[in-house]
């Protein structure tokens, strides 16, 4: 049989936002407060979901760095895009951000079915920030958008089960240390894409595995999946696409409707929402999107990828905010259907020492009546799927695609980072199918292929931060073993720290400070330290003698600081607002850069601290003259606040990103 399946590059043109940089800051918090459902709830679910819930979840970042440097300023980019395609079906990927599927198209149609983003704008969704919507979405590591959303994978040629080429993707995840991969394959004359997937433990210990495909589909649309009920989570303190707030509660709720209304269409809803089918062990595991006409996409999987979810943005002016804010005026909105390893994002699965789990998922177009009895319409919709892509086949195309997936790669097409060339050559690890080649290794790992060589950590470069940390257990051993230099202290600390160690971190970090003329590293991590204790005065007092010290350094120094006084000075300002000193937090705010003082984020640090001094009608104009926070988080309601401490008239549509009824 003649194979005319192709891969290729190709390099699209996009309205976009420049990334920026990353915050050179550790995140010794997570950027939402830790997922917590009440003993009341979790009493009722089942025995598994209840312990996943659970099990592991993230208390930091590290080591991933935050990824808050960019803007909103949008002009046309060249992004590199790999194009896989038959007579039937082509599939778009950015190797560049999380190999993301941009786009898939049904050739002989021409119709797309996804929403495909006609921008790249980042946000913040992702759990380390930077987040972009559309396309299918591959996300890892723990609940909530991958860490990998705005970052390069790597990717290859690899043959194909049926002789043609796959295209593999694959990196190592940084938050679980876990290797993954992604094999596309569109078999000739297939309507359907195939997705291999693989998650590899190859540690001596269990760990915590999370993975949910999230595909973005227009929101006017019909979503169907094998479900009677689902789990809806109820934020106490804000809802959001992932859910977020410091308590929960999970309620099972009956679909199609609830609440007076038909939830499976996604306009239906006022607010965001997120519904996690309750997929009957014995049903076949598969969601789709309908559009009034009953075309669309459907995607289905082998039954180990057993979740099924629909979020929707809600038709309130916040989700109509946000919706905006991922894109540009004109643009349709979107919903989500997505497919996870567990019932739902709470959840992270136990994958035990040295094993693997892997699965096959298919997307392709789907015709089905979206209208009817529930019952009806799923009958139907299963009858046709079973008639276009039959249980059976998708289960040998797993069975098919198994033995390739530890075939090297060939050509490759993109290149990811160097942290999994590091792990391997620590662990001297075999991963057959994914090679970490020690030609990725580059600058941030230079220094921890140092500490791993020589048993030492080198000095600092000059006018440069400190750098990330790694804060693996291997890693903090040889931390501990290495000469105790100011740096490696400071690295130490914060490795204890992400291990839970907290006070054995307080101690590194305070050695460090003796015989240092560099403070402000260590004075930042104490100061995060007096917050966790409650003691915000302390705090205050450290963060302002850690920006004092990093403007004295910043001022002998050739290097960039720019970043670094940015991010610093926005929480120090925050911090001495809280207790009170608007004078110190104003000579903070004297000292930053003003560019960095004219960015949305530090207008609306500006509003608060105006209104700390007692200048309403000074804070009322910053509103007035109008700002955008390119990092609002998702779910945050800092805007309104301070709306509400100005004035009773209602908030602005601009401002308006509220995701549920307001109290």
């Amino acid at each position: 049989m003649e194979i005319v399946t192709t891969i290729r590059r190709e390099v699209l043109t996009l309205p976009a936002a420049h990334l920026g940089p990353d915050n050179p800051l550790p995140p010794l918090r997570p950027l939402d407060e830790t997922h917590r459902i009440e003993d009341r709830d979790r009493a009722a679910l089942p025995r598994d979901m209840a312990r996943q819930i659970g099990y592991a979840p993230l208390h930091s970042l590290l080591p991933v760095p935050v990824r808050d440097g960019y803007g909103r300023d949008r002009e046309p980019r060249p992004v590199d895009a790999l194009v896989i395609e038959n007579d039937r079906l082509r599939a778009t990927v950015l190797p560049a951000l999380g190999g993301r599927v941009a786009s898939l198209v049904h050739r002989p149609t021409g119709r797309e079915l996804l929403y495909r983003n006609p921008v790249f704008q980042p946000a913040n969704f992702a759990l380390n920030g930077a987040w972009f919507s559309g396309g299918i979405e591959w996300n890892i590591g723990a609940t909530g958008h991958t860490t990998l959303s705005c970052s390069p994978v790597h990717a290859a040629r690899v043959p194909a089960p049926d002789g043609g080429e796959m295209l593999r993707l694959w990196e190592w995840e940084r938050l679980r240390d876990l290797p993954f991969q992604v094999d596309l394959w569109l078999p000739d004359g297939s309507d359907f894409l195939y997705v291999g997937v693989r998650i590899r433990n190859p540690h001596e210990k269990p760990a915590p595995a999370y993975w949910w495909s999230n595909i973005a589909v227009p929101e006017e649309c019909r979503v169907l999946a094998p479900a009677h009920e689902a789990y809806l989570p109820h934020c106490l303190k804000g809802v959001g696409g992932a859910p977020i707030g410091y308590e929960q509660r999970l309620r099972r709720v009956p679909v199609p409707e609830y609440d007076g209304a038909d939830r499976t269409y996604p306009p239906n809803s006022t607010y965001a929402a997120d519904y996690f089918y309750d997929v009957p062990d014995d049903r076949r595991r598969w969601i789709a999107a309908l559009d009034a006409d009953g075309h669309g996409l459907a995607q289905t999987s082998t039954d180990v990828l057993r979740g099924r979810k629909l979020f929707v943005w809600g038709r309130g002016p916040g989700g109509r905010s946000w919706q905006r804010w991922l894109t540009e005026p004109g643009t349709g909105g979107y919903c989500e259907i997505q497919a996870g390893l567990a019932r739902t994002q709470l959840e992270h699965v136990a994958l035990e020492a040295e094993s693997e789990v892997s699965w096959l998922e298919a997307y392709g177009p789907f015709t089905a009546p979206p209208r009817g009895e529930w019952h009806h319409v799923l009958d139907e919709a299963e009858t046709r799927l079973e008639a276009v892509l039959p249980r059976a086949r998708v289960d040998a195309a797993y069975a098919a695609w198994q033995p390739y997936a530890d075939t090297a790669p060939g050509e490759r097409l993109a290149t990811g980072s160097g942290w999994g060339a590091l792990e391997v050559l620590r662990a001297g690890l075999k991963l057959p199918g994914t090679p970490f080649d020690e030609a990725t290794l580059g600058e941030e790992q230079a220094p921890w292929l140092h500490l791993l060589r020589a048993g030492s950590f080198p000095g600092p470069s000059a006018g440069r931060p400190p750098g990330g940390t790694l804060v693996a257990r291997h890693w903090r051993d040889m931390l501990e073993t290495a000469p105790a230099t100011p740096l490696t202290e400071y690295h130490l600390g914060v490795a204890q720290w992400h291990a839970g160690d907290r006070a054995q971190a307080v101690r590194s970090w305070e050695r460090g400070l003796r015989h240092t003329s560099s403070t402000w590293p260590a004075l930042r991590c104490l100061a995060v330290s007096d917050q966790e204790d409650h003691n915000p005065a302390r705090a205050a007092d450290r963060y302002l003698e850690a920006f004092d010290d990093l403007c004295r350094e910043a001022g002998e120094t050739a290097g960039d600081r720019t970043a670094v006084t940015a991010a610093l000075g926005r929480e120090a300002v925050d911090a001495l607002l809280a207790v009170g000193r608007s004078a110190d937090a104003r000579s903070v705010w004297r000292r930053l850069d003003p560019a960095t003082r004219a960015r949305g984020r530090f207008r609306l640090a500006e509003v608060a601290l105006l209104l700390a001094e007692g200048r309403k009608e000074e804070a009322r104009a910053v509103f007035d003259a109008g700002f955008e926070v390119a990092d609002l988080r998702e779910g945050d309601e800092v805007i309104g606040r301070l709306w509400a401490a100005l004035t009773t008239e209602p908030l602005p549509d601009r401002y308006d990103f509220r995701m549920r009824p307001t109290p």
